[in-house]
């Protein structure tokens, strides 16, 4: 597990619009039972949203949201497989993260 891996949601019901999960938890807190992620929201059913706080990623060809303020943490064992990694979106992520905490 890493920091900005992307993972399948969990929950069948909500993956038609919250289909992933971003990993924002630092590299270096291992061992815990629970890791900080970021719901990924398919644009269609986002509205409208603030640009800072809630940037477009691109993750397998496809745009979605990053629900900063829905920020959360997931049990370890529910995230199972790594879909993507969103290293290339790391600015964007920081800086929703800085607007969300208020590092700006």
């Amino acid at each position: 597990m890493g920091r900005l891996d992307v993972y399948a949601n969990p929950d069948a019901a909500e993956r038609k619009h919250t289909p992933y999960f971003l990993d924002v938890q630092n590299d270096y807190i291992a061992g815990l039972e629970t890791r900080v992620v970021i719901p990924l929201r398919r644009e269609t059913a986002f509205g409208p949203r603030a640009r800072a706080l809630h940037p477009l990623v691109t993750l397998r060809g496809e745009k979605f949201v990053l629900d900063t303020a829905a920020i959360g943490a997931v049990p370890t064992a529910e995230l199972r497989k790594v879909v993507g990694h969103l290293a290339d979106a790391r600015a964007e992520i920081q800086e929703a993260l800085d607007a969300l905490f208020g590092a700006y």
